[in-house]
């Protein structure tokens, strides 16, 4: 075996950027991606999880466990693959373990107990409506929420005595009561913080520079939050391919798109009398972080009504609707059976960034014509010379079969020292065997060859 050292010329890092296309399909109360419909195998009725959801190492596909309550007999049937760790003085643990608490696995647990965990991971988008209020949303002073029940309103420190309301400032003691949106106030500084992009990012925002109100709060708004994600888009969802379609009945009602490639979701085409608001914006995107969060509150289709929250709440399509059925527990059962005649269409391209290392290995001319296999020498020929308790002597004299075809029967061709090249194997600095590359088919190499590898390697 011949070991050589990497020049510096023969070792390249590149950053391979690709930008996969994502497509879900939302209808009644169902997520499609990629045009994938159901699929159902022997022993599983969606053979990799659950439609719509990608599988993080697509562990346990067409996978089902015993119907047995048995923790250890749980995921015994068709060989279950699972995380296991087992419990020692280093204190590991699964993410999902509560560093608090009596009852959990980790702290009933004794040492050397093996604790599994699960597989599949799987994620697919989601979609939240959050209800806001109307109220004072123009006026100069904000009115209490009366409508909110208190188990759903949090404190906005902020004086109520100004000229307009300031919800940033944090000064004074009457406070506003606002209702708990949790997924949005965790990204309401997040929304500020893009405002530089567009001001439709704000919380807060006046397009028409009025001195006395607001055109728009957040805080009170209605609002539709969709999360996708980053399995699907990888570092970023690329500006200026994203793309929300409204279908009623089949028929397109309203489309967004980017195309400013500032994050402003702009209303490309609409239905019926919705086309006034061509050139609107709707909502904004986070590119970075995987969020669509939508305000626009105009009627797409103003002759039909549809129930899409639940029966009693019917209302025209409108974009704060977006997406209803998507992991929102909103179904025809909820809804109503109108529901399905509205189905979404989201689409985007993602981009993905993957380090790969090239490495170049050369057999030169006169180099790698020796073999570790012991097919490389004449069968049926002693081993050995001489051995004792001191002493062990291979024997020298050994012959190197000769492999060289002929071209004629029954004759052997002049002896050529020649090997078959089948695997490059890497190692470290201290000669550890860190990697294997295998040739789909051995490569001959004869004495007065020069051969070269390229090996590549995606971290």
């Amino acid at each position: 075996m011949s070991l050589k050292k990497f020049r510096p010329q023969d070792i390249l890092l590149n950053t391979m950027k690709a930008h996969p296309r994502c497509e879900f399909f939302i209808f009644d109360s169902k997520v499609y991606y990629n045009n994938i419909p159901e699929q159902s195998g022997s022993f599983s009725a969606n053979v990799i999880s659950q439609p719509g959801h990608l599988s993080l190492y697509e562990y346990n596909i067409d996978k089902q466990a015993s119907g047995s309550t048995d923790t250890e007999k749980l995921h015994a049937y068709n060989a279950f693959i699972r995380p296991f760790i087992t419990k020692d003085t280093a204190g590991t643990s699964f993410r999902s373990v509560t560093s608090s608490g009596g009852l959990n696995e980790w702290v009933t647990a004794t040492g050397g107990d093996v604790l599994y965990g699960q597989y599949p991971m799987t994620a697919s988008i989601s979609r939240e409506f959050m209800e806001g209020t109307s109220e004072g949303l123009l006026d100069p002073v904000y009115n209490d929420l009366a409508a909110v029940s208190d188990n759903q309103k949090v404190n906005l420190i902020g004086d109520p005595g100004a000229s307009f309301p300031d919800p940033g400032a944090r000064i004074g003691e009457d406070a506003k009561l606002v209702p708990i949106n949790r997924r949005y106030w965790a990204l309401r500084n997040r929304l500020n913080f893009y405002g530089v992009r567009s001001p439709h990012y704000r919380v807060t925002g006046n397009l028409d520079a009025h001195e006395d109100s607001y055109e728009w709060i957040k805080d009170y708004q209605d609002l539709n939050l969709i999360s996708i994600p980053s399995i699907f888009f990888g570092s970023q969802i690329k500006p200026g391919s994203v793309s929300l379609k409204w279908y009623y009945t089949g028929s397109l009602a309203g489309e967004l798109r980017d195309t400013k490639r500032n994050g402003e979701l702009i209303q490309v085409s609409g239905g019926m009398h919705a086309t006034d608001y061509n050139d609107k914006v709707a909502g904004v995107i986070l590119y970075d972080e995987g969020f669509i969060l939508l305000t626009g509150s105009w009627e797409l289709m103003p002759d039909h009504i549809i129930p899409m929250t639940n029966p009693s709440s019917s209302d025209s399509p409108k974009w704060i609707y977006y997406g209803a059925g998507a992991g929102d527990g909103v179904s025809t059962g909820t809804a109503g059976a109108n529901f399905v005649s509205c189905s979404f269409d989201l689409s985007f391209e993602g981009i993905t960034e993957t380090q790969v290392i090239t490495m170049f290995t050369h057999a030169r001319k006169g180099e790698a014509n020796y073999s570790n296999n012991p097919t490389y020498l004449l069968y049926g020929q002693e081993q050995l010379q001489f051995t004792s308790s001191q002493v062990y002597e291979e024997n020298p004299e050994r012959i190197i079969a000769n492999v060289a075809s002929s071209s004629f029967t029954n004759h052997s061709a002049s002896f050529r020292r020649q090997v078959y090249i089948s695997r490059v194997a890497l190692y470290d600095d201290k000669k550890n065997l860190i990697g294997v590359a295998t040739l789909s088919n051995p490569i001959l190499k004869e004495e007065d060859q020069d051969y070269s590898f390229k090996l590549r390697l995606d971290i």
